[in-house]
């Protein structure tokens, strides 16, 4: 198989991942999420508190994505609604740059994900980014865990329900502090009911702040 048809067999896989993972979980009236697949690893990286340097980095590296026309405009889109869970609060609204996921890298200033929240009136606002690699892109280049200031990645590994390779994952809710960890997967304090839309990859109404 060619680079070009890995990668974009990849990108397909990806977008599997958001809707096996999100797909239910669209809109205020979301279904329970399911706990985390086997081979999620939470590390003692993952329970220290927030890295101020690292949390300033994404801060300035997602800035001006508070405007989303901004974020837009460089390649992020919405997948999937808004993400709700009724146990653990809400992951928000994703909007993820597919050309970062599949280049392999990893880059506090280039999140594959930027995350938003509805507002009631009819906005959103910017409260974190995600950041995600394949295993196996990761590790052609390098040995170790991957870990962006100081937190080591949540692995999710294979065999999974997503029928992925092994892929990291990490969350940092720079913009909106999260009672349960500023690098934990759901974020507390964030809710979906203010998110007018319900069909996956629906922006029409959003606007920024």
């Amino acid at each position: 198989m060619t680079d070009r048809r890995s990668t974009l067999h990849l990108l397909c896989a990806l977008t599997g991942v958001f809707a096996l993972t999100y797909g239910p979980a669209v809109g205020a009236r979301a279904q329970k999420p399911q706990p985390a697949a086997p081979g999620h690893h939470e590390t003692a990286a993952d329970r220290k508190g927030p890295s101020s340097e690292f949390v300033s980095a994404v801060r300035a590296a997602t800035e001006r994505f508070k405007d989303v026309a901004v974020a837009e405009a460089e390649g992020y889109s919405l997948m999937f609604g808004c993400v709700s869970g009724p146990d653990w609060g809400a992951m928000g609204l994703h909007y993820v740059n597919l050309a970062l996921v599949a280049d392999g890298q990893l880059d506090p200033a280039r999140p594959e994900i930027v995350i938003y929240e509805p507002l009631p009136n009819g906005r959103v606002r910017l409260i974190g980014a995600d950041y995600l690699v394949f295993a196996g892109d990761w590790h052609k280049t390098n040995q170790a865990t991957p870990e962006l200031g100081g937190q080591l990645m949540h692995l999710i590994e294979s065999p999974n329900r997503y029928g992925l390779p092994d892929f990291y994952t990490l969350h940092v809710w720079a913009w909106k502090e999260n009672p349960t960890g500023t690098f934990s997967n759901w974020h507390s304090k964030v809710s979906c009911d203010a998110f007018s839309g319900g069909q996956a990859g629906f922006s029409g109404n959003l606007k920024p702040r």
